[in-house]
């Protein structure tokens, strides 16, 4: 039964190879027992045919019992002559028909054993594995839609095995109700609050590591009164740290900070002290912790959440006088630890950033604390440049430019860098510019390019395609253009060129210091004179600029920012200004609201007068050349003079009288001297009311009575 005959190739038909031989198939039901049987009665020894020649017709008997039994293998069903027959299988010889090598012949006798007992084994579990295979299916099977029933009712055991699932499933039922506010009324909302509270009251815990469950707590915070939210915060004391991390739990510590007062914030933010460098480094914690670090701690709390970047001993040991997070005044105390806390802190902002995660408020203090404490020029500045430089994407810079301390870097970076650098960290800016020019921080970086790169010419290029839309259709151009110059933020990149050293009006005074550090490092960094640069920068943004006063000077003088941009622009611009000139002045008569608005009155009459008024001087700078708008203003309201003269902006008559290049001065004095008696009455209408100031008609209306 076991030995099984197979041919040997002879040596010189296998070239020295052994040849592989098929392994017989499995017999089938009906040839199970007697072609096997047969086959190994030639190959056994003449001691083992005996004892199967007299279990023959016992084994054949059993077979047929076996096809009839639809019971599935048992080990009781194996004849013990079978059994013999494995026992007995290393002992039998194999007999070779073709003789090859006598080592070939060794290794045929050692492996034809074990193929005959593998094949005597697959038979015994085949014998009735195989005669279910071939059945029909089985009577009990159950239909579909009986199997997803009885797997949701398994699913269902389940969640009811499960702790607090009467609570859990209460509570998500309740949630699914107040979740919909427009349709839950004021005081079925109290009655549900309630019942809630009392469910999750000293389960808290229990139900913030869940998705859906945490959801129920995050609506419990925001409906619930300060005390109840004090609750929950201190039934999670303690556990804030292990919330953060969290997938679903830290957006509840972001509920708790919102809807929280001082003394929840007090409970969070001190489980974070010693964990920091661990926790800014985890895919989950990493943007809570920022989040809290950026909008809710405290000057302290953030002093001793960044302290902890400069080493592992400023994690473990606090002392009550570590109140700064200033890096040079630890240095100044601590001059043995620089290399250690700088090498710390290095290491800590290059993982971050290999990590490409970048937009956190607490790396760009890092980084911004690692810049100030470098010395320039040294080994240390360079690698950091070469670190900013490094980003392909340019993800870091971009980041870096939208906070206030990355844009001070940034500023500071392009001040130290060299004329290679500068280009380099600027490319990374492209596509980004209009949105830096409206941000709060971003537009300082555009400040400082303005204020150290040499190569006008670049600047132009980088910025201002895109900062005043130079390369769009002309209406989409000054369409975007009259939001741009009307914003507060937005106005600053587009006037800085033509304002310069005057800025103190135009930038807030967060950005004061920045510009003064700029132009102290840009002394030594860079060459071209500041008046030069102004100049070429003026004169690369005046065409647009010009063309876009031209075609919407009626929409610029809605408003006071609007004025103040057409003042500044035809004050300093390069090039033909008469369209420009000539769209104020006809805007300034189709208006009907002209006359009345101040902020109007003060722009024509700095045109009027041809330049700037110098407070400190008392006099008034004229540009060149000069522009003669005052001609061009008299031809628009010449018929209307009258009406101006004693009318809110009656200064920019006066301004006419005063200017000496009008040509048409006689004519309008002769004009104002008719209308004497309206002059009078307008100048007497501050002495009706003793109480009140004279305004400006009035002392208007004395000036121009002195001047006839």
């Amino acid at each position: 039964m076991v030995g099984v005959k197979r041919p040997v190739d002879a040596g010189d038909e296998r070239k020295g190879k052994r040849t592989k031989t098929k392994t017989p198939t499995v017999p089938t039901k009906k040839a199970k027992a007697a072609p096997e049987k047969k086959s190994s009665s030639k190959s056994v020894t003449k001691k083992s045919s005996k004892p199967e020649k007299k279990d023959k017709k016992a084994s054949k008997k059993k077979v047929e019992e076996e096809e009839e039994d639809d019971d599935d293998f048992d080990l009781d069903d194996v004849e013990d002559s079978e059994i013999d027959d494995l026992d007995n299988v290393e002992d039998e010889d194999v007999d070779m028909n073709d003789g090859g090598d006598d080592d070939d012949e060794d290794e045929e006798k050692e492996e034809e054993p074990k193929k005959a007992a593998e094949s005597m084994i697959m038979r015994l579990f085949t014998r009735d594995i195989g005669y279910q295979a071939d059945c029909s299916p089985l009577a009990d099977k159950t239909s579909s839609r009986e199997s997803h029933a009885k797997q949701k009712a398994l699913l269902q055991e389940r969640k009811a095995a499960k702790p607090n699932a009467d609570m859990i499933q209460r509570s998500k039922q309740l949630w699914e109700r107040l979740r919909r506010k427009s349709h839950v009324p004021l005081e079925e909302r109290k009655k549900l609050i309630a019942e809630l509270f009392d469910i999750i009251t000293g389960r808290v815990r229990d139900f913030v590591f869940k998705h859906d469950s945490v959801r129920v707590i995050q609506t419990a915070l925001k409906y619930a009164n300060i005390e109840q939210r004090k609750q929950i915060a201190r039934e999670l004391k303690g556990h804030y740290n292990e919330l953060a991390q969290s997938r679903y739990a830290k957006f509840l510590i972001g509920k708790l900070i919102v809807h929280g007062d001082a003394e929840i914030r007090d409970l969070i933010i001190p489980e974070f002290y010693g964990h920091v460098k661990r926790l800014i480094r985890h895919p989950e914690a990493s943007w809570i912790l920022d989040d809290v670090y950026r909008q809710v701690a405290t000057k302290e709390q953030k002093a001793k959440l960044l302290r902890e970047w400069y080493g592992a001993e400023f994690g473990i040991f606090k002392e009550e006088k570590d109140k700064t997070s200033e890096l040079s005044e630890i240095l100044k105390e601590s001059p043995e630890k620089r290399g250690p806390i700088m090498h710390f802190l290095h290491e800590l902002v290059n993982q971050l950033i290999q990590k490409r995660t970048t937009g956190f408020t607490m790396l760009h203090d890092a980084m911004l604390q690692y810049f100030l404490n470098t010395k320039p020029g040294s080994s240390e500045a360079n690698e950091f440049i070469e670190l900013l430089k490094g980003d392909e994407e340019g993800d870091l810079v971009k980041n870096l430019a939208f906070t206030q301390s990355g844009s001070r870097l940034m500023c500071l970076s392009l001040a130290y860098a060299s004329a290679k650098d500068r280009k380099l960290l600027m490319r990374f800016y492209k596509d980004t510019v209009k949105l830096m020019a409206g941000d709060l921080h971003g537009h300082m970086v555009l400040l400082a390019a303005y204020e150290v790169i040499d190569d006008t010419k670049l600047t132009a290029k980088m910025i201002f395609p895109e900062l005043l839309n130079q390369g769009g259709d002309a209406e989409a151009r000054n369409e975007e253009l009259i939001y741009q110059v009307n914003d507060l933020t937005g106005r600053i990149a587009v006037l800085f060129p033509f304002v310069g050293d005057r800025a103190k009006w135009l930038l807030p005074e967060v950005d004061q210091p920045v510009l003064k550090e700029v132009r102290e490092v840009r002394q030594e960094t860079s060459k071209k004179d500041p008046s030069v640069r102004r100049q070429e920068l003026i004169k690369a943004a005046s065409p647009t600029l010009l063309e876009f006063i031209a075609a919407r000077a009626d929409s610029l003088l809605e408003t006071s920012f609007g004025c103040q941009f057409i003042a500044e622009v035809l004050f300093d611009a390069d090039g033909d200004k008469s369209d420009a000139l000539s769209a104020v002045a006809v805007a300034a008569k189709t208006r009907s609201d002209t006359k009345d608005l101040p902020f109007i009155g003060r722009l024509l009459k700095s045109l009027v007068q041809g330049g700037r008024f110098n407070s400190a001087e008392k006099v008034v700078e004229k540009v060149q050349p000069p522009l003669n708008f005052h001609g061009l203003l008299y031809e628009q309201i010449q018929e209307e003079i009258m009406s101006w003269a004693t009318g809110s902006n009656v200064f920019v008559v006066v301004a006419l009288t005063e200017s000496d290049e009008f040509e048409k001065k006689a004519e309008l004095l002769k004009t104002l001297k008719k209308g004497k008696k309206a002059l009078q009455q307008a100048a007497a209408e501050s002495g009706k009311d003793s109480k009140k100031k004279s305004g400006p008609t009035s002392s208007g209306a004395k000036l121009l009575l002195e001047k006839i």
